[in-house]
């Protein structure tokens, strides 16, 4: 009985902090465009919290799945979703995306 309580409240908080699968990278480019004096910044099959260049302005996804940007470099709080295909302007030097 106490074998089956354990896994009752095993199950449950699982659901509760939803357990995710391991990270998979997104295939393609995640590109960064930081200044007209600087090459750009190409993170090819990102996968995981990556921190935005200091200068950072414009993201674009080329990957195969969406990227959520984050005003901070942990990915961490509110995020801004840019779908395969499209860009967005960052902010430099404290965000962050994942893909």
């Amino acid at each position: 009985m106490r074998t089956r309580a354990v896994l009752i409240s095993l199950i449950a908080a699982g659901s509760m902090l939803g357990l995710a699968a391991p990270a998979q990278a997104a295939a393609g480019d995640v590109v960064v465009f930081s200044t007209e004096v600087q090459p750009l910044d190409v993170y090819h099959d990102p996968t995981g919290c990556q921190a935005l260049p200091a200068l950072a302005h414009v993201l674009t996804n080329q990957t195969d799945r969406p990227v959520k940007i984050y005003g901070n470099p942990f990915c961490l709080g509110p995020s801004l979703t840019v779908q395969p295909g499209y860009g967005t302007h960052v902010p430099g030097g404290a965000g962050s995306f994942s893909a």
